[in-house]
Order: C-alpha cells, then sequence, then structure tokens
C-alpha cells in the first residue's frame, strides 16, 4: 500500500514539474517574443520616460495653465519639444551648409585665404607640431595643399557627411520620444502607480522610497549633466557668434558633446582662441581665451549646486554611474547607469541596516559567540 502510495506521489510530483517546465518555458517564449516585438521602440520608451520624468515639472505649470486639461498640456508640450529640436538642428544644417559652400566657392574661385598660423600654435600640447607645418603650407599654397591632401579631405568631408546623416536619425528619435513623453505625462498618475507597485514587490517597504529617489536622481542628473552641459554650449555659441569664429554651429555642436562626455570645452574652444590671436587684435583675442576659460570651469561651480539636490545619494554615487553608465551604453547611460547604481546603493544601505538592527536586537548570541 505505501509503495503504490509512493509510486502515485513520484507520478504526482514528476507531473507538476513537467507542468511547471512547460509553464516556464512557455514565459520565457512570450517574454522574449514581447521583447523582440518592442526592440525597435525600447531606446524611444527609454528617453520618452527620461524626459517625461526630468521635465515633469514643467508639465504641471503647463497644466495649471490650460486649466488643468492633461490632453491639452501634453500637446502643448509635445509641440514645444519638437520645436526646441527642428528649429535649431535646421539652422545648424543651414549654417554648415552654407559654410561648407563658401568654403567650396572659394576653392573653386581662388578667393579662400587662410591666415599665416601664429608661433604659438606649434606649442599647442601633442598636435601642435603636426599642425603648424600643414596649416603653414595651407596658408602659402591652399590649391597646392588641396591637392596634395585630396585624399585626407575627402575622408574628413565623408566622415562629416556621415555624422550629419546619423545626427538626422537621432533627431527622428528624440522627436519620437518627445511624443512617447507626452503619452506617459497624460497618464502620468497610472504610470507613477505601475512603478510604485513594481519597486514595491521588488524592494517591499523600501520601494516607494525608491521610486523617489530614481525620479531625483534622473532629475539631478538631467540638472547636473545635460544641463550644465547645454549651459556652457549655449555660453560657448555667444562668444563664438561675438567673435565672428566661422562655422560657429559645428564648434557649438562640439563643445556640447565635450561636455556630455564630462571632459573642459576648453578642448574644444582653446584652439580656437589660439586662431582667433592669429587673426584678430591682441585685446578681444585675450577677452575671448579669458571668457573660453570662464565658460569651460563653469561646470565646478555649476555641478555641486544641481548634481546630487533632492536626492539622498551622494554626489559622487551619481557621478559614478552617469560616467560609468554613458561608457557602456552611451548617453542614455548617463541615466540609467546613475538610476542602477544608486538603486545599487540603496539596496546596499538597506541590507546594511537590516544587519545592524538584527545585532541590536541580539546582543546576547552576539557576545556567547565571542
Amino acid at each position: 500500500m505505501s509503495k503504490n502510495l509512493t509510486n502515485a506521489d513520484d507520478k504526482l510530483f514528476s507531473a507538476r514539474m513537467i507542468d511547471a517546465a512547460i509553464k516556464i518555458i512557455a514565459i520565457i517564449l512570450l517574454g522574449s517574443w514581447c521583447i523582440d516585438i518592442l526592440k525597435p521602440f525600447i531606446m524611444p520608451m527609454a528617453w520618452g520616460a527620461i524626459l517625461a520624468i526630468a521635465l515633469f515639472p514643467f508639465y504641471k505649470k503647463l497644466v495649471a495653465w490650460c486649466g488643468n486639461r492633461k490632453g491639452l498640456a501634453a500637446g502643448i508640450f509635445a509641440i514645444i519639444g519638437i520645436s526646441i529640436l527642428v528649429i535649431p538642428t535646421y539652422k545648424f544644417s543651414a549654417s554648415t551648409i552654407d559654410s561648407v559652400s563658401q568654403i567650396s566657392t572659394g576653392l573653386e574661385e581662388g578667393t579662400l585665404n587662410i591666415p599665416e598660423p601664429a608661433e604659438s600654435v606649434k606649442e599647442w600640447p601633442l598636435i601642435g607640431e603636426k599642425i603648424y607645418p600643414a596649416w603653414l603650407a595651407a596658408s602659402d599654397n591652399l590649391e597646392g595643399f588641396a591637392n596634395k591632401y585630396s585624399e585626407q579631405i575627402k575622408d574628413v568631408v565623408s566622415k562629416i557627411l556621415a555624422i550629419a546623416a546619423s545626427a538626422g536619425g537621432v533627431i527622428l528619435q528624440f522627436i519620437f520620444s518627445v511624443i512617447i513623453a507626452a503619452m506617459f505625462m497624460a497618464k502620468s498618475e497610472t504610470c507613477s502607480r505601475g512603478c510604485q507597485i513594481f519597486f514595491t514587490r521588488l524592494m517591499g517597504d523600501k520601494g516607494k522610497p525608491a521610486v523617489a529617489n530614481s525620479v531625483a536622481t534622473i532629475r539631478s542628473v538631467a540638472a547636473g549633466i545635460l544641463g550644465i552641459a547645454f549651459t556652457q554650449a549655449v555660453l560657448s555659441g555667444i562668444g563664438l557668434v561675438v567673435a565672428d569664429i566661422p562655422a560657429a554651429g559645428l564648434w557649438v555642436l562640439l563643445v556640447l558633446l565635450v561636455a556630455i562626455i564630462q571632459l573642459p570645452p576648453i578642448i574644444i574652444l582653446g584652439p580656437i582662441a589660439a586662431y582667433y590671436f592669429s587673426v584678430a587684435e591682441t585685446t578681444p583675442a585675450v577677452i575671448f581665451l579669458v571668457y573660453s576659460i570662464i565658460v569651460s570651469s563653469s561646470d565646478a561651480v555649476l555641478k555641486p549646486l544641481f548634481l546630487g539636490r533632492g536626492t539622498d545619494i551622494p554626489m559622487l554615487v551619481i557621478l559614478l554611474g552617469a560616467i560609468g553608465g554613458m561608457i557602456v551604453s552611451g548617453i542614455i547611460g548617463l541615466f540609467t547607469g546613475a538610476v542602477i547604481l544608486a538603486l545599487g546603493y540603496q539596496l546596499m544601505i538597506m541590507w546594511l541596516e537590516q544587519t545592524a538592527d538584527s545585532q541590536a536586537e541580539n546582543p546576547a548570541e552576539e557576545t556567547s559567540q565571542e
């Protein structure tokens, strides 16, 4: 009798194991299929979520201005966001095309003049010794220089065109992300409730504080890294336009990229300032150099004010997460890296607090072990 019961239990256990295995395989297959379907939209949706969180305070003001009509506010937000992306892109493209056409016309007509480099160009770190003779040769005989380095010039032009084409794709992706962000904002209460349920399921009582810290971390990174980089780019653009530097839009874009990856903008502005010394009077050149140094070092003052504000996570954790995430995942890693490292920091602190509490509750046991 007992042997029959054992066999029946074994069969029941095997049936349950097979049933569970089939269900797990089905869930894995369904989940992977869903991921494959959503893969083209993951990046725009991630950017949309980041934009929605970072700009939600602005959206709340829009809702108030629109008489608490959330749909109308979301539509206005989308129009403003798309305009901010499209108008500067159009102006930058027009400026770049105009600069390239002017250079091309000058080369064809022989009217393009390149000033002789100053002797200080030789002293530029790493590149001065190579740039000076090429610059000098171009200033003496531009046509001969273009013929000699025609292959290199073609490679540079092709790379610039490739970058411009990829930039157009990025702009389209961001437009899509702005529309998604507007949808998230219009359904902000539902999205917030879903995030709180997920984090509570994952972290228990610490779930709601984790959501609040994640939101604060994204806003902190947006203000402390992207906001400061954008500010430095705008200030650099003002200085470049006032100094009448050719292709100012291109240099502003490079300053923005350099600032985002946490390098000083003086890397771009320094050589431009050196060039300006060779074409302008000493006084305006010195003013432009000092202005460039101030713009480049402004992040040292602004970053402690914005980075880490509104969250319990230390500024160093957010900064390391943003930089490390960007190295791993590109620009979006600025946010995902900071949030993931912040969540890891919270989990570690929660574990340490639980360990300390358990030790405080059982001091006698710890003493007996000693």
